[in-house]
């Protein structure tokens, strides 16, 4: 789009050189007429390389400088096979020395010409010198989007160059009643010999044209309106519901272009309404600069909400994150606008900026409204090469993560200014892709009903204990649809942690039912997240009693020391304190089943000690027994000796005796319940 989008929103760079035979450059680029001052840049820099090559060298920042603005100059007028060719020089020989931004352009200007592979690769090197600082280096190296996951974006859309494009611009669409209001410099207005330096066109003013029966095709009926028209620019419009009023773009103008202090002409956005002249025929009148322009940055490209209460526009004005921002206003009745103490301008809300999802660090423009999304095009998010296309969802009065339209909507060149019919999935779009017949064509397009791509949500998570935080290995875990259909169980590794191999729909309800012998069931109702990916749910269990408790995956009941006398074996009175609490447990829980084990420490022999263990054990199951416990829910009373140490203690090693305590013990594990 050699003209369009830096007509419509770029910044001048202020760079003079001290030689004298670039100066006339340099204030053709300032005052942004790139075309004359790529052509004097190139000039200058031919007559450099001939210099040196007759070993008269150049000093190399004067040779760096003009590299660049020679680069900028197709840059900014997004010729990105020419900036190529001087960003390319530029890099190939002061890479070291170029500043990040440079890396920039110069991956930009790749994608631009196709060569994804080699943007990619400098993009990470712009990442690296940002130190991953700079917002367009984290959308355009995220590791969930990549420039082929836009390449494989399966087509979405048919396009057909309309009849009404000509050598010259033509873009800018907006509908309106059966008809379509758009943008040309075309060469037919009285005021055909004034000439934009910017790419010697004619300048900008809109056109009326009738649709076709299909709405696929245009053809010219006449100016739209000789009072918007002026001798200047006049560019992409938005009209209320009601038709009555139209919003537009013009240069900062009153009789003539006026410029700012570095010479540039800002852009600024009036309004219209619609009344009659003295022969009540309809004319557009009562035009007035809306409030919130300014002489020191550029206000533009209107799209009024459906419901005619929000003005969206595009600017640089302060608090813009990049190069451009969208940015919104309500539109006040003036009883409202009374009653709001904060609103500065009159009819206006002051403007908001929509925030990072939308607006990046690069140029966001052309934003086109709908109940249902918000279209705009950018060079700051992810895509194919100069400006694409993206769609943002609304969701709740919120805007979605943008998404690229992919090809052929998009190109490696600019593509922009859509609007669509979202009831009839047609529309038009803008590009200045090869295939044109001119600079920028307005292009028709059919939206093809494409199968929604599955939004699904795999299911995983992790177990832990509420009291302790441990994770919980062997714990069921159950997969149960909202209507409480069972899908899928599995079980936690010794990690806790569990993953279904069935996956749901996105924005899905679901339940998740851990269940494991000697904890409350523990069940939780869910949501799968809205986009594809996974949802995690990690839930926390209790066992059913205090006294239970989960050592290395074995359930115990824990109670305090079991003592007995010196090579004795009966069960003390204060062991039967301890002993009640398990006969209550399971008193408590009928269906529990126990196994006693009883240990001792290393002192005396091994036999010895297996032995005096074993009749321990069975003493502790006989007492059970004897407070009314089922002899058939012990399953097992087995002394083991010294040969299950939990610590260093074996024979022949010296011990404290709390150490020898810790290996005396009994053990009673629960086989189930």
């Amino acid at each position: 789009m050699k003209n369009t989008i830096t007509l419509l929103f770029l910044f001048t760079i202020s760079i003079s050189f001290a030689q004298s035979s670039t100066r006339k450059a340099d204030k053709l680029f300032d005052r942004m007429w790139y075309k004359e001052a790529s052509a004097l840049y190139e000039f200058e820099l031919n007559k450099i390389d001939r210099r040196n090559n007759s070993s008269i060298k150049t000093n190399d920042s004067t040779y760096v400088k003009l590299l660049k603005r020679a680069g900028d100059s197709y840059f900014f007028n997004t010729d990105m096979e020419k900036a190529y060719v001087w960003y390319d020089k530029l890099i190939s020989e002061y890479y070291t020395d170029v500043d990040a931004e440079y890396i920039f352009r110069y991956a930009h200007a790749l994608e631009g010409i196709g060569k994804y592979r080699e943007a990619k690769r400098w993009m990470k090197e712009f990442a690296k010198r940002t130190e991953n600082n700079d917002d367009r280096s984290v959308l355009l190296n995220q590791k969930t989007l990549t420039i082929e996951d836009v390449l494989d974006i399966e087509p979405g859309f048919v396009l057909k160059n309309i009849s009404v494009n000509t050598k010259y611009s033509d873009f800018g669409p907006m509908y309106y009643k059966d008809q379509l209001v758009y943008s040309s410099a075309v060469d037919s207005s009285n005021y055909h010999t004034r000439i934009y330096h910017w790419n010697e066109q004619p300048f900008l003013n809109m056109y009326l044209g009738k649709l076709n029966a299909i709405e696929s095709d245009v053809r010219l009926i006449e100016e739209f309106s000789k009072s918007i028209n002026t001798r200047y620019h006049e560019a992409t419009l938005s009209f209320s519901p009601d038709e009555t009023k139209v919003y537009f773009t013009r240069n900062n103008y009153d009789g003539k272009l006026e410029r700012d202090g570095k010479g540039t002409n800002h852009l600024k956005l009036y309004s219209a309404e619609l009344q009659k002249d003295k022969d009540s025929l309809p004319i557009w009148g009562n035009i007035k600069e809306l409030p919130f322009n300014s002489e020191n940055y550029s206000v533009g490209h209107p799209a009024v909400s459906p419901d005619g209460k929000l003005l969206y526009f595009v600017s640089d004005m302060p608090g813009a994150i990049g190069a451009t921002d969208i940015f919104v206003v309500d539109i006040l009745d003036e009883n409202i606008n009374k009653a709001i103490k904060d609103s500065t301008y009159t009819g206006y809300s002051k403007p908001r900026n929509l925030g990072e999802k939308i607006n990046t660090a690069g140029r966001e423009m052309f934003p086109f409204i709908t109940d249902n999304a918000l279209y705009f095009a950018s060079d700051g998010h992810l895509g194919l090469g100069g400006l694409d296309v993206y769609e943002s969802k609304i969701q709740e009065t919120q805007f979605n993560k943008p998404v690229n339209l992919g090809a052929p909507l998009n190109s490696e060149l600019d593509d922009f200014g859509f609007i669509v019919n979202e009831a009839k999935n047609k529309g038009f779009v803008c590009s200045n892709r090869l295939s044109g017949k001119g600079d920028d064509d307005i292009y028709s397009f059919v939206r093809l009903e494409l199968e929604a791509p599955l939004c699904e949500q795999s299911i995983r998570g992790y177990v832990s204990n509420t009291i302790t935080g441990e994770r919980i290995a062997d714990v069921k875990m159950s997969l149960y649809s909202e209507n409480g259909t069972e899908l899928e169980t599995t079980t936690t590794n010794l990690a806790g942690a569990y993953q279904f191999d069935t996956v749901l729909d996105c924005n899905t309800k679901f339940k998740v039912i851990a269940d494991k012998t000697g904890y409350d069931v523990k069940e939780k109702p869910v949501l799968t997240l809205n986009e594809k990916g996974e949802t995690i749910v990690a839930l926390g269990m209790e066992t059913l009693d205090r006294l239970i408790v989960e050592e290395r995956g074995v359930l115990k009941i824990k109670i305090g020391i079991i003592y007995f006398d010196l090579d004795k074996s009966f069960i003390r009175s204060d062991a039967s304190i301890e002993l009640n609490k398990i006969v209550l447990l399971m008193t408590q829980y009928p269906k529990m089943v126990i196994k006693i084990e009883s240990h001792t420490d290393a002192r005396n022999s091994d036999d010895y000690n297996l032995k005096l263990s074993d009749r321990r054990a069975k003493s502790t199951r006989d007492y059970i027994i004897s407070q009314g416990i089922n002899a058939g829910r012990i399953e097992s009373a087995i002394g083991f000796g010294e040969s299950q140490l939990i610590n260093k203690c074996k024979n022949g090693v010296k011990c404290s005796e709390a150490e020898h305590q810790l290996n005396r013990r009994s053990e009673f594990i629960i086989v189930k319940m």
